[in-house]
């Protein structure tokens, strides 16, 4: 594989830091380049648990070369600031207020952080190339599978049309590879977009089932499947999230057939999971961690409920062009990647 981005010696700008993506791609950046000065920023607001956002980035200060800033990307003065004093070559913008379910509830915070926020980055890497500057070689951002909206064509491509978003989530997501392409073709910044597929993992975020249901277990709690468990769910492990935002940092893309250097990828297991077969192997994996007693009753602690809005009956990536283009494909099976999930949940919440 030809890369064209070397890091060694770089100064990386990683926004949503604090972020269970963040986090983990920051810190694998500080253990493999020594000298990359790497930046992370992230308004550690209360959207979850902020216990996991502070062990997050606890595991990320005994690293020299890593400096924190407690900022909002939506706050354009901080933003302008932070691309002054440090100029980013390669920035990764992570930072986004995410969850389907909640962009219902709470759509003003959708709009600041995913469309303001966004566009406070677009302006910055612009204006890091100002009096002939080399500024700002490589955007990465954050897009994710929800642009699919209710696309019947499977496994989704990043050919199909995704213009019928269902949830304002996705609009913002789809907002942002509008937005990039826009910016990227009138300022020759080069961008490559990544829709996310079901990212899970220790040290995750609450919102997502696998961790939520948990939370239930141990509580003796009912956890609600959707769509009467007719749901099918592209769970992509963490480690390999990473590893792939870290291959496409590294490269830029080809100029499409305008001329612009820019790109949108699928990152996903490639591999959708029947929701109730996931809940089985969730439910195996914590007994055998011993968060859960071996006599658990999974049926006594499940309800089939219909569809929610802005939930999608399936999701599954095509992953066809990553795999061409940067010779990487996930593969950590759910069971292993719920297996660690489940020995850390024990471990962190010493049940």
């Amino acid at each position: 594989m030809k890369y064209d981005i070397e890091l060694s010696g770089k100064t990386v700008l990683v926004t949503g830091a604090a972020g269970f993506i963040g986090s983990n791609l920051s810190r694998r950046i500080l253990e493999e380049y020594g000298d990359v000065r790497l930046i992370g920023v992230d308004n550690v607001n209360d959207y979850y648990d902020v216990r996991l956002k502070e062990y997050r980035l606890q595991e990320l200060a005994g690293y020299q070369n890593f400096i924190f800033i407690r900022a909002d990307i939506a706050d354009a003065a901080a933003v302008r600031e932070i691309f002054e004093k440090y100029q980013p070559d390669i920035v990764v913008n992570l930072a986004a207020q995410a969850g389907v379910r909640y962009s219902i509830e709470n759509p003003d915070a959708y709009i600041q952080s995913n469309l303001i926020g966004f566009y406070n980055i677009l302006e910055a890497c612009r204006h890091s190339k100002d009096g002939g500057a080399a500024g700002v070689s490589h955007l990465v951002f954050a897009s994710s599978s929800s642009v699919y909206g209710d696309n019947k064509k499977i496994p989704y491509s990043t050919e199909d049309k995704t213009d019928l978003p269902v949830s304002l989530y996705a609009a913002t997501k789809k907002s942002n590879e509008l937005l990039g392409h826009a910016y990227s073709k009138l300022y020759g910044i080069p961008m490559t977009g990544l829709r996310f597929f079901t990212v899970y993992g220790p040290a995750g975020r609450p919102d997502m089932a696998y961790f939520g249901f948990t939370d239930k277990f141990v509580k003796n709690g009912t956890i609600r499947i959707f769509n009467y468990g007719h749901c099918k769910r592209d769970f992509t492990y963490v480690d390999d999230i990473v590893e792939g935002v870290l291959r496409v940092m590294r490269k830029t893309p080809d100029a499409n057939e305008n001329g612009v250097h820019f790109k949108v990828y699928n990152i996903g297991n490639n591999h959708p999971e029947d929701l109730l077969e996931f809940v089985q192997i969730l439910k195996e994996e914590l007994v055998r961690a011993g968060v859960l007693a071996e006599d658990f009753d999974l049926a006594a602690h499940m309800e089939l409920v219909p569809m929610q809005p802005g939930d999608v009956e399936v999701t599954y990536a095509d992953v066809t062009e990553l795999v061409r283009d940067f010779d990487f494909k996930p593969e950590t099976s759910l069971r292993e990647g719920l297996s660690r999930f489940a020995a850390w949940y024990k471990g962190f919440y010493g049940v």
